[in-house]
């Protein structure tokens, strides 16, 4: 084989590898079943500002309200609804450290997964690291219209 012919047969091969390597690549960019972020239906509008919005509780993003135990967040606020079936807003923040909490509905409480800090129904600290409250928020359920106002006083 002589130096050009096998120089030749380099680019060949590279090339052909090349193509190779570009199709693996294209073929990751197919329309495949990946769920995309939900943009979040229910907007957290502050009118003179405070909180005032309304979540409608037939769509689906906020189904998990529609039994006892159910939560869900909205912006900065978690709305539980609690094992006796009342609904309750506060702020989503932990006062320790500002991680996120969560509703237990086995304890019908709020966790806080980083240090864990626990909150009663009422937002008040019934287990530290954290010392100061969750923010409360009002809440009002007409059940004719399944919409449940969360606003401040």
């Amino acid at each position: 084989m002589k130096r050009s012919e096998f120089i030749r047969s380099l680019g060949l091969s590279s090339g052909a590898l090349m193509a190779f390597y570009c199709m693996g690549t294209l073929t990751s960019c197919t329309n495949e079943d990946t769920p995309l972020p939900q943009t979040n239906p229910n907007p957290n509008p502050i009118n003179n500002g405070k909180v005032d919005f309304t979540l409608d509780l037939t769509i689906i993003a906020n189904k998990a309200l529609t039994g006892n135990g159910g939560f869900i967040y909205n912006g900065n606020i978690i709305i539980a609804r609690s094992k006796s079936g009342t609904f309750v807003a506060l702020s989503k923040v932990c006062t320790h450290e500002g991680t996120t909490v969560e509703y237990k509905p086995a304890t019908d409480d709020f966790y806080c997964p980083n240090h864990g800090s626990r909150y009663d129904l009422n937002g008040k600290v019934t287990l530290s690291p954290a010392s100061l409250p969750l923010k409360m928020y009002m809440t009002q359920y007409t059940d004719a219209t399944k919409m449940l106002r969360v606003y401040e006083s």
